[in-house]
């Protein structure tokens, strides 16, 4: 084998390894495991892949056959973010309910239970927790997802997770760095802008990441925002400024640095995927995820072969790929030793969470006879996907039979509502009402038709409450709907 031979075989498998693609369907195809064989170290898992724990299970043995030290990743955030349950909603509260009860033990024991459970399935890689600030209270992408708005909290429970999880054997992926939490824009369509001075971004933004270091985080994700303050020309993801100056070099992080989806179209758009990930790698990047809309293998030699022509035109520096790439072996080296702790199952802890993230205010009187949900749905964003069930409707109907449902969208009318109902007492599910003026005028108008109607806030809660009573569940994950019916239906 001559030198040059070896070379490009060395450039090939280094940009397989530092990038971790989709796929569809429920078994591993066979270009995938062609693919690991040849050198692909990440694989990224979405609803589409996940039937049941047992199938994950098989489908995690499949690609370990291949190659043992293969990370497998997913984005299981718990709460509204869920793959593991997306068909049902999640039995874990998500971080927003986590940090309304605002206990950093509870907040590590349901990390680390939700880690027990990927481990069990063969999955070592969560692209969780989010350490974003919730500043914007109109973020379109974060919400629910964030601890809170107020960045102590957010550190103190992202530090809390990331032990939690990874004391099963599980990387924690904190993410997005440096901050999505100040945004109205939802980098899945168009590029956020956060335009604030260095000073906030370093007293807000950065303090949960720095909390999440310090807690030994494995991984870090970056956000496809632009911060002007700290680079006026290139997005986090593709700044050197930030990932390399900011990242490991002021915050000394030296674990992995995975990138957000490179199809979402503040990459894609501005300035495609090939190019993208060649410029993320060459800013500091070590994994480039790929594949909640790409998921074939047209897409994992395109960008193969893009960072492989960009070392050979001198435009990514070799040893900068080859440290990416040893940085994902590394990782896949940790997921593979003997570092889970021994612990009994805590099935229950997500319902017991969510019951304690329970905020509910005015008059209480307990449902005893058939009801009316009346479910005010938005659009829901990627991140959280359209699939995953959400609501009282499904509790309530159990507990009352009898109970009638409906599902409203923008457009919707008071009166639509009030005839459906008919005299049954009327439980209203909204998400995030404040960000949606057809959703708050609507709710208006029933509580003027209807004072005794329910309102049940499965996002985030704004003043003042409205409704007799208001039940405040910070999240819409299936466990949050099941506190809630127990809420409405119990004296």
């Amino acid at each position: 084998m001559t030198t040059l031979t070896r070379r490009t075989d060395t450039l090939t498998r280094d940009a397989l390894a530092v990038l971790q693609p989709g796929f569809v369907g429920t078994s591993a195809p066979e270009w995938l495991l062609r693919r690991i064989g040849e050198g692909l170290h990440s694989v990224g898992l979405f609803g589409r892949n996940i039937h049941t724990p047992e199938q994950l299970a098989a489908l995690t043995a499949q690609l370990r056959a291949e190659r043992d030290g293969v990370l497998v990743a997913i984005d299981e955030e718990g709460g509204d973010v869920t793959r593991l349950e997306v068909r049902t909603g999640s039995s874990f509260p998500g971080n927003h309910a986590l940090g309304a009860v605002d206990d950093a033990d509870l907040t590590h024991d349901v990390a680390a239970e939700l880690g027990r459970r990927l481990a069990a399935c063969g999955v070592n890689l969560n692209w969780a927790p989010s350490a974003d600030v919730n500043s914007d209270p109109g973020n379109p992408v974060i919400g629910v997802r964030s601890f809170g708005a107020e960045t102590a909290l957010v550190a103190r429970h992202t530090a809390a997770y990331v032990r939690g999880l990874q004391s099963s054997g599980v990387a924690a992926c904190t993410k997005h760095f440096p901050g999505h939490g100040d945004t109205n824009v939802d980098s899945h369509h168009a590029l956020p802008r956060i335009d604030v001075t260095v000073d906030v971004l370093r007293e807000r933004e950065l303090e949960p990441f720095r909390a999440a270091i310090a807690a030994g985080t494995k991984a870090v994700m970056s956000a496809h925002i632009l911060l002007p303050a700290l680079d006026t020309d290139r997005p986090a993801t593709l700044s050197r400024r930030i990932l390399t100056g900011l990242l490991r070099e002021e915050l000394g992080f030296d674990g992995l640095i995975v990138t957000d989806g490179m199809e979402m179209q503040a990459i894609a758009a501005t300035h495609g995927i090939e190019r993208g990930s060649v410029l993320a790698i060459a800013a500091g990047a070590d994994a480039i995820c790929v594949g909640g809309g790409l998921a074939d293998d047209d897409t994992v030699v395109r960008l193969r072969d893009a960072l492989v022509a960009a070392v050979r035109s001198g435009e990514l520096p070799e040893e900068r790929l080859a440290d990416a790439a040893a940085r994902v072996r590394a990782l896949g080296e940790w997921t593979a030793a003997p570092v889970r702790a021994e612990r009994a199952p805590q099935p229950d802890i997500g319902l017991v969470a969510a019951r304690r993230a329970l905020k509910v205010t005015g008059k209480r009187e307990a449902l005893t006879s058939p009801a009316y949900v009346a479910a005010f749905t938005p659009m829901a964003n990627i991140a959280v996907g359209h699939e995953t069930p959400w609501g009282v409707a499904a509790e309530l109907t159990r507990r009352l039979p009898g109970t009638g449902t409906g599902t409203y969208g923008e457009g919707v009318s008071a009166d639509e509502v009030l005839a459906a109902a008919g005299e049954r007492r009327i439980v209203a599910v909204v998400r995030d009402a404040h960000r949606h003026a057809w959703m708050s005028a609507a709710l208006d108008a029933l509580l003027a038709a209807r004072p005794d109607t329910a309102v049940v806030e499965m996002g985030v809660p704004q003043s003042p409450p409205r409704g007799t009573p208001h039940v405040a569940t910070h999240g819409a994950a299936r466990v949050c709907g099941t506190a809630a019916a127990e809420v409405l239906t119990e004296a």
